[in-house]
């Protein structure tokens, strides 16, 4: 197994179920068919299980290594000083999603609410990067006005008869390419039709979604409360968080790391915005660029190039491909494009 880490790992391809439909962009992204269905994410380069209703898919969103009949989940059990080095824990889940729908309002615990009712170790803080949209693409953040349990539990209720009343509580952001969001838990939002997103995560699939409705299609309490009293699990949402100030709090904008001529990095969000993962934008026009940021996952949005290493090993790559660079890889690959080339550089916090 120990040429498995001799190269950059790639996986198969990572569908998975959700409630929700989407996943028409994935054609322009991967070259998968042209519509919506109920497969609307990618999972990329996950060791997390998706917590869907009544699955008995032990492996279902976690990637599979390409080439091996390896999970990424055992490989870190296997090899984790070849992966992480001395970076503890694979602690992020990076994700690609397109909604064809408004999701329902949502939030995810923090690590305290997730220990304390969800006996987890991890919430689910988050980060949206808007890589693609349809026309009218929206996202929603925040109340936009103060808000209480009681005030919005009557709103939860009102959503059974009423399947947008929810949205006259919580901001409206247009949303265009780049555009970047940091979502801490307990933070009330929802991805509105037509994004495709670049989701950058703790390790969990924990959230709170207590509207009666996604879409035409009716929720499963679980759905909405995955096992806990509604009182219970109304409390997961931060009532003190409205108008301008999560929208102000949660947009990032990117920060430049280091240009030349032929390359730019930029930091997206790093350990003083957030201690739960790290994220960069890279670009490389006409160069190579060194790969020295590891363990990550390294996922191309736009244009083409080549992957390489000193032993001369070359493999193109192209929009819609993801890699992990393990760290006993650190700096012995480059990405070289003639053009040019885009990834987002996702990271576990170091």
């Amino acid at each position: 197994m120990e040429k498995l880490f001799e190269r950059p790992i790639f996986f198969e391809r990572n569908r998975v179920f959700r409630i929700y439909k989407g996943g028409l962009l994935f054609h322009d992204f991967f070259g998968d068919e042209a519509k919506d269905g109920n497969y609307p994410e990618e999972w990329v380069a996950s060791s997390v299980r998706a917590m869907n209703l009544d699955s008995t898919n032990e492996k279902e969103g976690i990637s599979k290594i390409k080439g091996t009949e390896l999970y990424l989940d055992e490989a870190l059990e296997k090899y984790p000083r070849e992966i992480l080095g001395d970076c503890p824990k694979w602690d992020v889940l990076v994700k690609l999603l397109d909604s064809g729908i408004r999701l329902p309002m949502q939030c995810h615990p923090d690590r305290e609410f997730a220990k304390r009712y969800f006996h987890s170790e991890y919430g689910k803080a988050e980060m949206w990067i808007v890589v693609a949209t349809r026309e009218n693409a929206k996202l929603f953040l925040g109340f936009n006005k103060k808000m209480n349990q009681e005030e919005f539990t009557k709103l939860v209720e009102r959503s059974l008869t009423e399947k947008e009343c929810m949205t006259e509580c919580v901001n409206e952001i247009p949303v265009k390419k780049g555009d970047a969001y940091l979502i801490p838990g307990r933070t009330i939002h929802a991805i509105g039709y037509g994004c495709l997103i670049l989701e950058i995560q703790e390790p969990s699939d924990l959230s709170v979604c207590p509207e009666y409705w996604c879409g035409d299609r009716r929720s499963a309490p679980y759905e909405m409360y995955m096992d806990l009293e509604p009182e219970i699990a109304l409390k997961c949402f931060d009532y003190t968080l409205y108008g301008d100030a999560p929208v102000n709090m949660a947009r990032k904008l990117p920060r430049v790391k280091e240009r030349t001529e032929h390359t730019l990095q930029e930091i997206i969000v790093n350990k003083e915005d957030t201690p739960f993962f790290a994220v960069n934008r890279v670009e490389v026009n006409g160069g190579t660029l060194s790969l020295t940021d590891s363990p990550a996952v390294y996922v191309i949005t736009e244009g083409e190039g080549v992957l390489h290493m000193k032993d001369g090993y070359e493999k193109r790559i192209s929009k819609g491909d993801y890699f992990l660079l393990p760290r006993c890889l650190e700096g012995l690959c480059g990405l070289e494009a003639s053009k040019h080339l885009e990834a987002y550089v996702c990271m576990p916090p170091m």
